[in-house]
């Protein structure tokens, strides 16, 4: 296969820490340039990818013509605009999540993604991960029987008020920057969708810093019960269990950011006390990613998190937001 060949819009800490290596790594793909103003910026990419040209600005990578892909890991509520601004550049996008404030904005982008014939899609690396779909695996094959209720937890501690993600333009909050995982984590593995939910949020600034759902979700299993936690206020958590009536699968490690924050592993517990655990340590998920998505654009083959599911899961998040009742503690 042919590579790909990548430009990175932005030199984002994230894109230079996982997302560049990513591209630089991954099979079928090339990592050729990066667009910053900031020549200091783009030492960190040059150190790991010598021959990468920088360009100065945006503008400047989308006009380059041997540019095929661009990863786009800008502020939240610069994704749409610079989506849609790739796409009608002529480029394949792969935009980090969430890909857009609310779920009616991501229309724009299947519209566009549909006229243009490109390829377009959200950065939800989990569900490239062997771990998740070894757990939609299991629930499928009724190895947990029917399942009754899905729990969800993601924390981190951030209390810097210049970080984009405690502040109200950028499109800051917990559920923008991590319920995007726990909501979306529960709808890949059970192929479900909410039918009733509550939310209770607490806020600072203006901004959601922790986010506790409930509700229940309907499916190709029924309807089960499900909660979620996200706070950007907490020590560090990440845990999901889908919960049946002759077990559970529990993954209690690293759902979220697999070998980085823990070894990856996804857990079978079955009736007598017996657990069957699967361990993961080699899989980069970012790396899959990529390599998923030069598939997708160079054999024609689906890609597997297709907008349509990102835009599910931020009709999720709009949910939520819309009933959100705040706590004052």
């Amino acid at each position: 296969m042919k590579p790909v060949r990548w430009g990175v819009l932005g030199a984002a800490k994230f894109a230079r820490e996982h997302m560049a290596p990513a591209i630089h790594a991954a099979n079928g793909a090339e990592l050729v340039a990066l667009a910053t103003s900031d020549p200091a910026k783009s030492a960190g990419f040059v150190g790991f990818c010598p021959g990468l040209v920088v360009h100065a600005s945006y503008d400047a990578l989308l006009a380059d013509a041997s540019i095929e892909a661009v990863y786009i890991p800008l502020p939240n509520h610069l994704h749409v605009e610079w989506t849609l601004t790739a796409l009608a550049a002529g480029k394949h996008v792969l935009t980090e999540k969430p890909l857009a404030l609310r779920a009616p904005q991501i229309d724009q982008i299947i519209a566009a993604r549909d006229a243009s014939g490109l390829l377009a899609a959200e950065a939800f690396m989990i569900v490239h991960h062997p771990q998740w779909h070894r757990a939609k695996d299991w629930l499928a094959a009724g190895e947990i029987g029917q399942l009754r209720h899905v729990d969800a937890a993601f924390s981190y501690n951030n209390a810097d008020p210049g970080n984009i993600r405690n502040r109200a333009d950028t499109g800051g909050g917990s559920l923008r920057d991590i319920g995007v995982y726990t909501l979306g984590s529960m709808r890949f593995v059970t192929g479900a969708e909410p039918a009733e939910l509550t939310a209770r949020v607490i806020l600072e600034a203006g901004v959601e810093v922790f986010a506790q759902l409930a509700g229940v979700m309907a499916g190709p299993s029924g309807r089960f019960t499900f909660g979620s936690m996200t706070s950007m206020r907490l020590a560090n958590r990440q845990e999901v269990v889908f919960q049946g009536d002759k077990g559970m699968i529990r993954l209690g490690s690293a759902p979220f950011n697999a070998n980085l924050h823990d070894v990856a592993q996804v857990e079978l517990h079955k009736p007598g006390m017996r657990v069957i655990t699967d361990r993961f340590p080699a899989a980069n998920h970012y790396v899959l990613q990529v390599e998923a998505f030069c598939r997708s654009l160079r054999n024609g083959v689906p890609y597997p998190c297709p907008l349509e599911f990102s835009r599910g899961t931020q009709a999720m998040i709009d949910m939520a937001h819309d009933a959100a009742v705040e706590v004052h503690l």
